[in-house]
């Protein structure tokens, strides 16, 4: 059987477009039906895409990625993976951003260093830029909340019985699921805004 060539893609969430790596992988002269596209955080390796065309790999194929922050995020498995990939599979890896991880040159001792340390390097970047990623979103909602901006979707407006009822339940004298059916929303709705 034929060696094949594989295309990996990869966006964080369902909302990112795909098609400047799809194009890519195209350019490259990979059909469409050997491209595997996860939409899924680079956390780690548990995506359903990847997972699947690591079984199909055989030795002698070919794993092409537009960078490798498209394989992943996370440094140590980055390198796990690479090592699969190469070592246990024996298939190649081609990173288009950067030709020199490219697996199925034929490479002298120094060929692989260089390649080894391109590797460790783009691998620290990919996570350190999660890392970065991940302190700016949580300073960004601190900052948000700070500045009073509400998450979640927007409160429902009460009508003017219910501060009445709110006192009848404060006192003892209508429970929340009574109230709740009297304004018509659930009781759990009652009591958390009754309890604000």
């Amino acid at each position: 059987m034929n060696n094949q060539i594989y295309g990996y893609v990869r966006v964080s969430t369902k909302d990112q477009n795909e098609e400047r790596q799809v194009i890519a992988m195209k350019n490259f002269g990979l059909l469409a039906d050997r491209i595997v596209i996860d939409k899924q955080s680079g956390k780690d390796f548990n995506r359903p895409g990847y997972k699947k065309l690591l079984k199909k790999l055989k030795p002698d194929d070919t794993l092409v990625l537009k960078s490798i922050d498209r394989l992943g995020r996370n440094y140590e498995e980055i390198l796990e993976q690479w090592r699969i990939i190469t070592k246990e599979k024996c298939a190649a890896i081609v990173v288009l951003d950067m030709p020199l991880l490219d697996t199925r040159k034929e490479k002298d001792l120094t060929g692989v260093l260089i390649s080894d340390i391109v590797l460790q390097l783009l691998s620290y970047v990919a996570q350190t830029e999660r890392e970065r990623i991940r302190q700016r979103q949580a300073e960004g909602i601190a900052a948000a909340k700070a500045r009073g901006v509400k998450f979640g979707p927007p409160q429902l407006e009460m009508p003017k019985e219910f501060f009445n009822l709110k006192k009848q339940w404060k006192e003892g004298k209508i429970s929340a699921r009574k109230a709740g059916k009297i304004l018509n929303i659930s009781y759990q709705t009652f009591l958390r805004r009754a309890k604000q």
